[in-house]
Parts: C-alpha cells; structure tokens; sequence
C-alpha cells in the first residue's frame, strides 16, 4: 500500500498572546468557545489528513476559514502552534532552517494568487530563476526553462517581459516557474482566481492536462466549488480554521457530515456532479436490458431518457452485470428534493 506523500496530524495555528501555553492549559483539545473567551484567532485547529501520491487535495471554505493558513504551515512558510506534518520521511516542524530552503527549493513548488513575477526579468529568466537559486550552470537552466515553457504552452514568448503577456499568460509563466525544479509535492493558492472567468476556465484545462501528464501531489486551495469539483480527487471544506468534512465531491453533496458542509454545496447543480451509481435502486439477479446504462454515467447525460422514458432503466457494471434501476420519480428526488441521499 502507498505511503502518504503528506501527513497531518493534530495541526494548530493559534494567534494570540501564550498559543502554546493555552493549548497546554486545555489538553491539546480547546473547544472553539474556549479559543474565542481568552481571545485567541483559531486560523487552524486540529487538522489531520493524507494527501496520497499522485493526489490532488482540494481545500475550500469562506475567506477567513483557515484554508491559506494551513497551506502555508504544510510548507512551515507559518510556523504552527503544535502538531505534526510530515513530507515523505521528512519531519517538517522539527527541520532545520537548512532543511527547509533545500526541501522548497528542490521537493516543493509553490504557486500563488498573485504572479509574483520578476518584471525586469523574460519569460525564460522568471522561469530559469529557481534554478539559478539552486547554482544550476545557465545552459542547463535554460534548457529546462524551455522545456516547461513548451509544456504550459508559452513557446516562441520566451523573450518576453511580464507587462507584454496577458494574466493567463503571467500566470503559465508562475506554473512554468514552480515546474522547473521538478516538485514531487505541488502547492497552489488560489492560482487563477484572479483572472478573467473564461481564462480561469481555459487554465483549469490546462492545470488538467498537465496533471495528467505530471501526476504530482497536489494541495489545491480555492473558494469556487466549480472549480473544485472540476480538479479535485477530494475536498476537505474548512470552517473556523477545522475540517468539517473530507470527501469525494459526490460525497459532500449527498452525504454531508454538518449542516455548514449541507449549506455550502447546497447550489452545487447535482446532475453535473453526481453519477447513476449514487442514484440507483438495487436489482435482483437477472439478465441486463440492451439498452441498459453503465453505473458511471453522469445522471445530466441521461436526463432526456429519463424523462421520456416511462420505464426504469437497467444500470450495469464494467462487466455488463446488472447493478440497479434506475427510474424517473428517484431522480426527480435527488436533482430538486431538499434531502441528502441516504
């Protein structure tokens, strides 16, 4: 079995006048009340989770809900009050300063809201500059600038300054730039929510198809549920700086754990979230129909069938086995009614 590429346990960032001593006081557990009575900002409180090779975890809540905050403890760019994070066989509160610089510099690409470009430096020279960091020789930075200039689609704009490139552009080139180390462990902050909606989406492809070719592990932080859905293996929707709920998309929307994560997917439109095997209602063993559908359709891709449909439709597994049915009053219940599925 895979070993996490990141583990958090128990992870705190308390603000306030004693965090450490107050955490002290309560046993490691102070409930929320107690945080507020003596004054202290719970930006993250008791946090634990793995992140698995190859995975993107998507972190999502309103602002001031923590989400950047502990993105920025994994990378121990904040110092957190108590806890343990672990990258690899890496310890990271217990590394060394030393140890740090060369594990973001080497194992860690970053990639934030703002650009944050060198705007005296080209295309090639931002993305060549971690390199340059770590004393790479020019001819070998270069050529892996180019390379992943090539892969974010910017080629032929090398020699370009960052006022000449349009937001999707600048923002290809901090992709480009977090890439050219070669992380194993890739954070984003919210890397695209301040572009234009058609060029947010034109990026989420292109995060998509880098994925797919790179697999790296992934923390993703983002506010838009849309775009979560769009990106993630999983969610985890943070509220006063905890986790209320870690899943699946599909499981928040129809198995959420608190009235809050019940609340926040509320307007999430199901049809294009959920599949028939969420939906369907179990069948006895015998043979399929031929016109029967398979368990993951997409339930908006059945949606005229339905409808028109008086019968229930026979759902099937990869191996043509009969799973379900599915039929019209069910999924009327679960598109528009107001209860969770079951």
């Amino acid at each position: 079995m895979n070993e996490p590429k990141i583990a958090c346990r128990n992870l705190w960032k308390l603000y306030g006048a004693d965090p450490s001593g107050f955490l002290t006081q309560h046993d490691g557990r102070p409930s929320i009340e107690a945080i507020r009575k003596d004054g202290y900002i719970p930006a993250v409180r008791d946090v634990s989770f793995d992140v698995m090779p190859g995975e993107i975890l998507v972190v999502m809540g309103l602002s001031g809900s923590g989400k950047s905050t502990l993105l920025r403890c994994l990378a121990r760019l904040i110092e957190p009050t108590a806890g343990k994070v672990m990258f690899e066989t890496h310890d990271m509160l217990a590394a060394s300063e030393r140890e740090l610089i060369e594990l973001r510099r080497h194992k860690m690409g970053m990639v934030f809201q703002n650009f944050a470009l060198l705007p005296h430096r080209t295309v090639l020279d931002n993305v060549a500059f971690p390199l340059q960091v770590q004393g790479v020789g020019r001819r070998e930075r270069e050529g892996r600038a180019r390379e992943v200039i090539e892969l974010v689609g910017l080629k032929g704009r090398e020699d370009y300054y960052p006022r000449e490139l349009s937001g999707g552009q600048q923002q290809r080139v901090g992709i480009a730039r977090s890439l050219a180390v070669g992380p194993d462990l890739w954070f984003l902050d919210e890397p695209f929510s301040a572009l234009d909606p058609l060029i947010r989406r034109e990026m989420q492809d292109e995060f998509l198809r880098l994925q797919k070719m790179l697999n790296k592990t992934i923390v993703f932080i983002t506010h838009d549920f849309d775009e979560a859905i769009r990106v993630a293996d999983r969610i985890a929707i943070m509220k006063d700086g905890a986790i209320e709920q870690l899943g699946t998309a599909e499981e928040l929307v129809t198995r959420p754990a608190t009235p809050y994560v019940a609340k926040f997917t509320e307007n999430i439109p199901r049809d294009r979230l959920l599949s028939v095997k969420s939906v369907l209602t179990p069948a006895g063993s015998r043979k399929p129909a031929a016109n029967s559908i398979h368990v993951d359709t997409m339930l908006t891709a059945v949606a005229r069938r339905i409808m028109t449909d008086d019968a229930s439709i026979d759902v099937v597994d990869s191996a043509g086995v009969l799973v379900g049915t599915l039929d019209r009053a069910t999924y009327i219940d679960v598109l528009y009614g107001q209860e969770p599925l079951q």
